[in-house]
């Protein structure tokens, strides 16, 4: 007689508990016990509990592989069960780990294998064989693409999408609008989502506590109904949020200088704009006499460009975008250039701004000389150009809907037992759900960018859709593209310094943790679960597209770590840099409008303020879009920084030693940051590891 010693770990989550029965069948190298219920005296699997039974077996099973958890009717109404893993002590005294991780949710059974990372290669008992494929077989049954929108990177389509049949179809179905809160939600992009790709309930609750407070606020002071424009600049500090930084003050004191228009391009919420200019476009005709009072005495325009100190930001990817009306006005957009200067103080200056990528004598070039309200709605389009430049592409699409099909491609192609995917798991949390959520409220009719912008659904969707097109593997490599931009040196460029930091302590963790389950090419070439997760996201992700770089194909070590590297840091950091800042640096809403109401400047001398109130977006417009801004951009409860990992995926020594050496180096990286900080007028921090997810959650 065999006695093994098992322990069951239920979640911690509000309501991961259950009342159904439990049982437990162990498979070992030389025997399977039989189908033993779990049940002692008092509750079991209760939220938070870690239980501990006893199973005697007839003989010793040798080398437990895999464990089956029966979940089954009991005398209580059904419910889910959220299991954190089995451990089993076997009559050597050897412990054995099986990570869950997961919901049950109806009468099933879930098969785990035992913690141990392994490729196809390392396994030779055909059981374990049969297990890999029957969990893949199972997971792509679950987890389907579906197009999102042509041109865009396919997303997880789950039959459990389909809404059940209605009780009551004579009545008429709700519309999806929640008084008070002036967009649409789509319910269903979201109501029957899988449970393991939901949030928690904590972070649940957490999320809508802050949304529904704000809009209540809003809709009591009859702001979301506001059709009108602002009628002072100061006006706008009525909707200010209670909770103010020194960064959203400074914003709001600053905004209209030229040192802090510039200082966004380096530290702002969109710092991956601007490159170095080496020749002036012929699209953008700026003469030494139009920009000699901005640059200093004894030098030109061509010796400023031969230094290197001259910048450029150059939106051409927004032009020919049709508008749309908003609260029954017609809306303006322009696809603007900016000329910047790097002067002898270090800091980034601009000197030359047009609205247009075409010149002409209908689209001057504004220039700081010009009169006060003239600049200041010239730099203001450019402002607005950020804002698609940023929430379209920087925010939207290089992390949320890249990430997403990183995450589905790791969840349909890898077992729970592969080495990459005990490595990834952490940073896919949440993200497709938070995209569910970005669907419903963002990318629907009806929703943000169709009540909020002047390019509504369509024209904001086109303009991610041309963003995707020009994407390369090598512009998601960041040391490349900072070199790529020429700004590999710029002086007090943050963002940059921060971001190569974080990315050298992910990468030295992924090496270690890589060339110990791959100890040559070989084993990189032969593997053919990685070898289908990565032509999975060239082909759902990438769409099939030669012309970006994505490989098909991972032959090499270094290869495979570059490609992990560049999909954990694009899940975690990359987003943090984009996100984090956001209702700090456009709560002041002049200085990230998302839309326009008035064209583009044709001539100079006629801007005057109140021109320049009846250009920005009106006050409902306004609301809508601080509205989601504070919702999207904090992180809600049940956080997990970068780098802390506590569900235990990884059992061997070599890859546990690897992730405690991870939060050394990230600790050292926060503690760097923060003395760098307490010298600076304007603190970054958005690149703080302890302010950095594991994943795109928010």
């Amino acid at each position: 007689m065999a006695t093994y010693k098992v322990k069951v770990a239920t979640g911690s989550d509000l309501l991961s508990g259950t009342l159904d029965s439990i049982s437990l069948t162990i498979v070992g190298t030389q025997g399977e016990s039989h189908k033993q219920l779990l049940n002692h005296f008092g509750r079991d699997f209760a939220t938070g509990a870690v239980d501990e039974y006893t199973v005697q077996c007839q003989q010793d099973l040798g080398e437990l592989i895999i464990i089956r958890l029966h979940k089954e009717r009991s005398f209580f109404p059904k419910n889910s069960w959220y299991c954190n893993y089995v451990q089993i002590c076997a009559p050597s005294g050897q412990v054995y780990h099986f990570p869950a991780y997961q919901w049950m949710d109806g009468y099933e059974t879930l098969s785990l294998r035992e913690a141990t990372g392994k490729t196809t290669a390392d396994d030779t008992l055909p059981i374990l064989l049969e297990h890999r494929r029957e969990e893949i077989r199972a997971k792509q049954d679950l987890y389907h693409w579906r197009v999102f929108v042509p041109g865009l990177p396919n997303y997880v389509h789950i039959p459990s999408y389909r809404p059940p049949v209605r009780r009551h179809p004579e009545r008429p179905e709700w519309n999806g609008y929640i008084p008070g809160f002036p967009i649409l939600i789509n319910i269903k992009a979201t109501k029957y989502l899988n449970n393991n790709l939901r949030y928690s309930f904590l972070k649940t609750a957490s999320f809508f506590f802050r949304l529904g407070p704000k809009a209540l606020s809003f809709k009591v002071r009859g702001l979301v109904d506001c059709k009108h424009s602002w009628k002072k600049l100061k006006d706008i500090k009525k909707i200010f949020p209670a909770t103010k930084t020194v960064i959203s003050e400074y914003v709001a004191e600053h905004w209209a200088e030229d040192s802090f228009f510039g200082y966004q391009y380096l530290n702002g919420i969109n710092p991956v704009v601007i490159r170095r200019c080496t020749r002036i476009p012929d699209k953008f005709p700026v003469t030494d006499d139009m920009v000699a009072p901005s640059l200093c005495e004894g030098t030109c325009l061509q010796a400023e460009l031969e230094k290197g100190n001259i910048y450029l930001a150059d939106y051409r990817i927004l032009e020919g975008i049709p508008t749309v009306e908003l609260n029954g006005q017609k809306q303006y957009h322009c696809a603007p250039l900016c000329l910047l200067y790097l002067n002898p103080e270090g800091n980034i200056m601009p000197i030359a701004i047009q609205l247009s990528q075409t010149p002409g004598p209908d689209c001057p070039i504004f220039l700081p000389s010009d009169s006060e309200w003239d600049w200041l709605l010239a730099k203001t389009w450019v402002r607005y150009a950020e804002f698609y430049s940023h929430e379209a592409i920087s925010h939207l699409l290089e992390t949320h809907l890249i990430a997403e099909a990183f995450c589905l491609a790791v969840m349909r192609q890898l077992p729970m037992c592969h080495p990459l995917y005990k490595l990834l798991i952490p940073h896919t949390r949440y993200t497709i759900q938070i995209n569910s959520i970005g669907r419903a409220l963002l990318l629907n009719e009806g929703g943000l960018s169709a009540r909020g912008t002047s390019l509504g659904l369509q024209g904001f969707a086109e303009v991610m859709v041309r963003a995707l097109s020009e994407t390369t593997y090598d512009s998601l490599y960041l040391p490349n593209d900072f070199v790529e931009r020429g700004v590999q040196d710029l002086p007090q460029y943050y963002y940059r310094d921060d971001c190569l930091a974080v990315w050298d302590a992910l990468e030295k963790y992924v090496t270690e943790i890589i060339t110990y389950y791959y100890p040559n090419d070989a084993a990189v070439e032969g593997d053919p679960e990685l070898q289908c997760w990565v032509q999975e996201i060239f082909k759902e992700c990438m769409l099939g597209r030669e012309s970006s770089g994505f490989p098909t194909c991972l032959r090499t070590v270094p290869e495979l770590i570059r490609y992990v590297t560049i999909v954990i840091y694009t899940c975690s950091a990359k987003h943090a840099a984009v996100n984090t800042g956001q209702l700090e640096f456009t709560s002041w809403m002049p200085n990230f409008p998302s839309s326009m109401r008035s064209p583009p400047m044709q001539a100079k001398g006629l801007a005057t303020q109140e021109t320049y109130m009846n250009t920005l977006p009106d006050v409902k417009t306004t609301c809508i879009i601080l509205l989601v801004l504070w919702t999207l951009c904090r992180e809600p409860d049940d956080k997990r920084p970068l780098g802390h990992f506590p569900d235990i995926h990884f059992v061997e020594e070599v890859p546990r030693r690897s992730m405690e050496t991870l939060r050394q180096r990230l600790a050292q990286i926060s503690h760097n940051i923060r003395q760098r900080n307490k010298c600076l007028p304007i603190p970054y921090y958005y690149l703080d590891p302890v302010l950095i997810e594991n994943s795109i959650s928010i």
